[in-house]
């Protein structure tokens, strides 16, 4: 069983949390808005929560997994008897961006744009999770040989299979926009946003694109993505420029030309107005690009 206790892993190098994970009774430990620099997947074990993550709100409950970015906020309202588990792991520790091919959880589990940031999970699915908690929990209280590598091991078996469990609930052939027009401006408004994200920044742009009234297009994206065409614009620009931040060391005026910013000082306050922490002190607690130096 879960217990109660904390379970950390300091990274000896820089004395960071690399991975931990801690079990709550209650809503206070993310009551106010979390943007953390590492990844955050969260289990509720029982009660319900109002969950504000980005720009939207959910309705979560008991058997949900939610899953976070790091500096993706979140935080939950009007908590009722709630208690769970969180696994909250550095990139330092696992890079899922440098392990894309083994797991392929990111854009299906972190930085999808378009869809809920939880799944729902049957009881058979939870205790198979459980499981591997305990398992984590057991080995880091081991302290001997390769216990990274087998952490790590199991994390890759927990996010391999909440990825299969999404895809399985989520695949493309079950849209949720069955039939009629609107289903094609959907798909052509996701389209443009990866076409054209890097140079055109607004809504009438795309409204202008695929030739249909902003206001139009504006409902369409609040009733089938909980979100403003704003919103969705913004989240796939933040999250192309942390990759960029993350992944490689191109300066950020670069990073800022190759997103259409023609001023680097405007592209680094739309970062933290929008992360709430600048693009070097993005890089400087979470970009795996460090290494390159």
């Amino acid at each position: 069983m879960i217990t109660n206790d904390n379970s950390t892993l300091i990274d000896p190098q820089n004395g960071n949390l690399a991975f931990k994970i801690f079990s709550f009774n209650d809503g206070n430990h993310f009551d106010h808005i979390q943007r953390l620099n590492y990844h955050s997947m969260i289990i509720i074990l029982r009660g319900t929560a109002q969950l504000k993550a980005d720009f939207s709100e959910y309705q979560v409950q008991q058997n949900c997994l939610l899953y976070f970015s790091p500096f993706q906020p979140f935080m939950f309202n009007e908590v009722e008897n709630i208690n769970g588990v969180c696994i909250n792991f550095h990139s330092d520790f696992f890079c899922i961006h440098k392990h894309h091919q083994e797991i392929a959880c990111n854009g299906v589990l972190f930085n999808n744009i378009y869809q809920r940031p939880y799944i729902s999970l049957n009881d058979d699915e939870l205790r198979d999770f459980i499981k591997i908690v305990d398992q984590m929990k057991k080995e880091l209280q081991n302290n001997d040989v390769a216990q990274r590598e087998i952490l790590i091991s199991y994390l890759k078996i927990f996010l391999v299979t909440a990825t299969r469990i999404k895809i399985a609930q989520y695949p493309e052939t079950k849209n949720e926009i069955q039939t009629g027009s609107e289903h094609f401006i959907i798909q052509g408004f996701k389209d443009a946003i990866e076409k054209h994200y890097k140079t055109k920044h607004s809504a009438s742009d795309y409204a202008d694109l695929l030739n249909i009234p902003v206001n139009t297009l504006a409902k369409i994206s609040k009733t089938y993505f909980n979100k403003t065409l704003t919103d969705l614009i913004t989240e796939r620009i933040i999250i192309e420029a942390k990759r960029e931040l993350y992944l490689t060391s191109k300066a950020v005026k670069q990073i800022a030309s190759d997103l259409g910013f023609n001023d680097e000082y405007y592209f680094s306050r739309f970062f933290k107005n929008n992360t709430d922490i600048s693009p070097k002190q993005y890089r400087d607690t979470v970009g795996f690009a460090r290494s390159e130096n």
